[in-house]
């Protein structure tokens, strides 16, 4: 995004976005074999329509007592679809389990039984490519579209768990559209809010709530906010049917909303039911924390990293910093730095990051990115940067 004048638009989707249900529930058995054995290895992808969820994938793991019925249930609750009208309830839905084991193809590669000169060593769990980014535009130097897509969703679905608004119901999506002036955003144009609400409720007070108490107390300190800023809320008039009852939805479907809102590149691969032996996960999570560091050491105002890796090789296959002009040394330097400072292996981002934790259920909602608790988040290593690029 080099045009002196433009417009770019991110969204954001609810915890009770049927893709979003999904991913929580695909990262909540995550998090439940890795609360018991640590070396689990999980590919676990969910589906869910009217009345139903759907669990598969392939999972090995030591721990025998995995009650994905009731990882389910409870995270379709906490979520809060507790009532069918709602388009899901936790409690009579039907959860189907077609759960299988890793494939050992894939297996001896991960654990380094596989090629002889590779053995011993961690391999990849798959091949392909992986992209971080960062950027000066907000606090958590995250692009601001997505992050105000994020704060809008958060801020409603507060507002519905302590029901002070009562007419909310899970399901919603947001969308925010700023002007730039070259990299800098300098104004609030457009704000797409759809949430799902309670049929006897007055379009009026839908409008005027998502405005007043949703919208405007999150971009409003923002100083980009202004009379000009246009507002588009429920567009269709109403939204009573959601859910999965309104659109089916699928572990991994949200992959833009999970990252930076289309702002940077995006090598494909998913997150959410991955353990970290997935590079698709672990290494998008090594690429932000290098991108976020280089930023943090005003090595740049904008900064793009890809990782890309072959299944079972200890090693990544390239590594590229992209600054889009905003570096304040060259790229190349700053790549030397990256490989200097940074363990890419896919056994050192997993010892960097901490990575065989239960720590995943957070991410599966609102952005993997831009939330200060994950440990790609610190900024630990901008002094190594600057001293490495003298």
């Amino acid at each position: 995004m080099t045009n002196e004048h433009c417009l770019f638009t991110s969204e954001s989707v609810s915890e009770g976005h049927p893709d979003k249900i999904c991913d929580q529930i695909s990262d909540a058995v995550l998090d439940a074999c890795l609360a018991k054995d640590p070396e689990s290895h999980v590919a676990c992808e969910c589906f869910t329509t009217t009345g139903m969820v759907l669990v598969g994938g392939e999972i090995s793991t030591k721990f025998k007592e995995l009650d994905i019925q009731k990882i389910a249930r409870d995270t379709a609750r906490k979520i809060g679809y507790t009532d069918a009208a709602f388009g899901l309830d936790a409690d009579s839905m039907s959860v189907v389990n077609v759960v299988h084991t890793q494939s050992p193809d894939i297996n001896q590669g991960v654990v380094g039984s596989g090629l002889k000169e590779f053995k011993g060593q961690q391999g990849a769990g798959d091949q392909g490519m992986m992209f971080g980014f960062a950027c000066d535009e907000t606090p958590e130097l995250m692009p601001a579209p997505v992050m105000f897509s994020h704060k809008i969703l958060l801020n409603a679905a507060q507002l519905r768990h302590s029901k002070e608004i009562e007419w909310m119901r899970p399901d919603a999506k947001a969308q925010v559209t700023l002007e730039y002036e070259g990299h800098k955003p300098v104004h609030i144009d457009t704000v797409v809010l759809s949430h799902q609400h309670n049929p006897n409720v007055k379009y009026a007070q839908i409008k005027s709530d998502l405005i007043e108490r949703v919208i405007k107390p999150v971009l409003e300190p923002t100083g980009l906010l202004d009379k000009k800023t246009k507002y588009f809320i429920n567009p269709t008039g109403q939204f009573v049917i959601g859910g999965p009852h309104g659109d089916s939805g699928l572990t991994g479907r949200k992959i833009i909303v999970d990252t930076y809102g289309g702002m940077g590149r995006h090598g494909g691969g998913a997150f959410s039911g991955k353990d970290p032996s997935k590079v698709d996960r672990s290494a998008a999570y090594m690429a932000r924390y290098i991108a976020k560091n280089i930023v943090a050491a005003k090595l740049a105002t904008r900064a793009e990293v890809q990782l890309s890796y072959a299944i079972g090789v200890p090693f990544p296959v390239s590594i590229m910093v992209e600054t889009f002009g905003t570096g304040k040394v060259p790229d190349c330097k700053i790549a030397d730095a990256v490989k200097e400072i940074f363990d890419c292996t896919p056994a050192g981002i997993v010892d960097a990051l901490k990575l065989k934790r239960p720590i995943y259920s957070p991410t599966a909602a609102y952005g993997h990115f831009g939330k200060k608790d994950f440990s790609w988040e610190k900024t630990d290593k901008v002094a190594a940067l600057k001293n490495a690029v003298k």
